[in-house]
Formats: structure tokens, sequence, C-alpha cells
């Protein structure tokens, strides 16, 4: 498994490659778009111009190949599972690598223009904004990951009813303090600003609605088998 899951991603990777630079222009468009005319993003250091094009193609490769990651991890666990217990974990197999696209989706194209528009429009009249390209890569990687991992609350809500840890009208009295706590996530998770503050915490208080949708909508809990419900 652990090998095909490498070939894949680094056959990937080798495609991409030599389109690092083109990735990397895609990407930080909704930065670029907010400059003043004229000015660009800097390279601080002497390899960064050839680094952050190649660790950006690395990362794309795996995010690209994420469904076959995990696709591959589903077939050394599903010998081990009851036919009932697959029904289940298909449906939130899918639904979670939909999410983390949605996640990575919502940053790029709600998170960064107003995020950016907003640090650019603050900074003060006497101050050129521009960034380094190492440093824009690594805050661009942080904050598709924090979404991605932030919009699986629906799925990490149903695993904790299925394996009988909660239930969700114990979740549903608990609204006050999910609230407040996304928030107060948002905050750790994100730049210390509102408004990414903000685009966290309400995108995952409706995911949590939704995964508690979802967890009384599903059977989910683990009742004995039923007769011929044994592993495969």
């Amino acid at each position: 498994m652990l090998l095909r899951v490498f070939l894949a991603v680094f056959g990937v990777f080798i495609v991409l490659m030599p389109f690092g630079r083109t990735l990397f222009t895609w990407v930080s468009q909704p930065l670029v778009e907010q400059l003043s005319p004229g000015a660009t993003m800097v390279a601080i250091d002497v390899i960064s111009p050839f680094l952050t094009p190649f660790k950006l193609s690395f990362f794309t490769a795996l995010f690209v190949t994420m469904p076959y990651i995990l696709y591959q991890f589903w077939g050394f666990v599903a010998p081990g599972l009851y036919q009932r217990e697959k029904r289940t974990a298909v449906p939130l197999l899918i639904t979670s690598i939909i999410l983390f696209y949605a996640g990575i989706a919502f940053v790029y194209f709600v998170v960064f223009p107003l995020l950016f528009a907003f640090i650019v429009n603050y900074a003060p009249e006497t101050v050129a904004v521009t960034t380094d390209i190492t440093r824009f890569f690594d805050f661009m990687i942080m904050l598709c990951l924090t979404f991605g991992l932030a919009f699986e609350v629906p799925i990490a809500i149903v695993i904790l009813v299925w394996m009988g840890i909660t239930t969700p009208d114990k979740l549903a009295a608990k609204r006050p303090f999910v609230l407040i706590g996304a928030f107060v996530l948002g905050m750790f998770l994100t730049p210390p600003d509102v408004i990414s503050q903000i685009l966290l915490a309400i995108p995952m208080y409706i995911l949590y609605e939704f995964g508690l949708f979802m967890a009384r909508r599903m059977p989910l809990q683990q009742d004995s088998l039923a007769p011929g419900d044994t592993p495969n």
C-alpha cells in the first residue's frame, strides 16, 4: 500500500514539476491582484525562486492524489469491517474527500480575496505592500490545511456518534459552547485578523449543524450484529 501511494504521489509530482512556476502564478493571483500597480512579490533567499515552486508542485501532487491515498487506506482496513460498517464508512469516506477539497476551494475563492484586500487596504499609504514568496507559500499551505481539516467537522461528529461516544441530542445542547469555541479556534488557527477568524468560525459552526443533520439520519448506532453480518 505504501509503495503504491508513494509511486502515485511521485508520479503526479514529476508531471507537475515543470509547471511549478505556472502553479505559483495561479495560486498567488488573489494576492497579486490586490497589490499596487507595478508591485511584485520578492524572493529573499537565493534558492527560493526554485525551491518554492518545487514545494508547491509536491503539495499539489499530494492534494491531487488524496482520493487515491484514502482509497488505498480503505482497501487496507475494509477486510476487517462488517458489511453494515462498510455501508456507513463508504459514504463517510467520499464525503470527507469532498469536504476537504471544499475547504481548500473556500480558502482560495472566498478567504484569500477578502483577506488580502483587507490587508492591502489597511496598510499605511507610505508602506509598499509586498511579500516574500516563501512566506506566502507557508501562509497559503497553513490556511489550506486549516480550512481543509476544519471542514471535516461533520465527519468527526458522525464518527463520534457512530462509536457511541455521544448522541446528536447531547451535541445539540452544546450549541452555544460550540459557537464560542469556533471563534476561539478561529483566533488560534488563523492569522491575527478578524476577517479570517470569522471566515473560519462561521463555516465551522454551519458544518457542525450539518454534522448533526447527518448523524440524526444515518444508521450509526452500533447495535448487535444482524444475522449473517460478518467481516469480509
